[in-house]
């Protein structure tokens, strides 16, 4: 990750504001075990946060836009909820020849628009099987899609197996279910 210097004083500025309140109402010396690293994180609202962690504590910050003070944040949507009985083998994670072939051309989509964007995928199951199974089934379905994505250039920010507790649809019927079926791939756009 490439920083301007300005922005680079700033995230130090920043961090070291945290850390001198931090040992300030401290009794011992922190302790630093080892490379301290630090980077960018998105958090579900899309808003960006500075963090370093030197090993035993770690810090972060929000990034703000220095004229307004306020937090950068991207702009959030759903843009595509796939349905999971197309998109993927009966019970499995393994990706249909047809799913393959539309999120694959989902995403060389995204990377071509003018507009930079990160994603998070989220997997999603109706409530037949166990909640374990389910909430398995939802994680390895997103690391799927988001493994793809990955492979074609792009930024996943993370992926999240939901399983049976977020349905859109009552679990009563068998369109619902397959409603519940889902993955949904959120887009932050910046």
């Amino acid at each position: 990750m490439h920083l301007s210097a300005r922005a680079l004083r700033a995230w130090i500025g920043a961090v070291a504001c945290v850390a001198v309140a931090g040992v300030a109402g401290a009794e011992t010396e922190p302790k630093v075990s080892g490379k301290i690293e630090w980077g960018l994180w998105v958090d579900a609202d899309g808003c960006q946060h500075w963090w370093a962690d030197g090993g035993e504590e770690g810090y972060m910050v929000a990034r703000v836009n220095p004229s307004t003070g306020k937090p950068i944040c991207a702009a959030k949507s759903t843009c595509l909820v796939a349905d999971a009985d197309t998109v993927f083998a009966t019970g499995s994670a393994d990706l249909s020849t047809e799913g393959r072939e539309s999120l694959t051309e989902f995403f060389k989509q995204q990377g071509e628009s003018e507009t930079r964007a990160s994603f998070a995928i989220a997997g999603h199951t109706d409530s037949r099987g166990s909640s374990a199974a389910n909430q398995t089934l939802s994680e390895r379905r997103a690391a799927t899609v988001a493994d793809l994505a990955r492979s074609l250039g792009a930024r996943v920010e993370r992926q999240t197996g939901y399983g049976e507790s977020q349905p859109v649809a009552s679990n009563a019927t068998a369109a619902g279910m397959q409603k519940n079926r889902r993955v949904e791939v959120v887009c932050y756009k910046w």
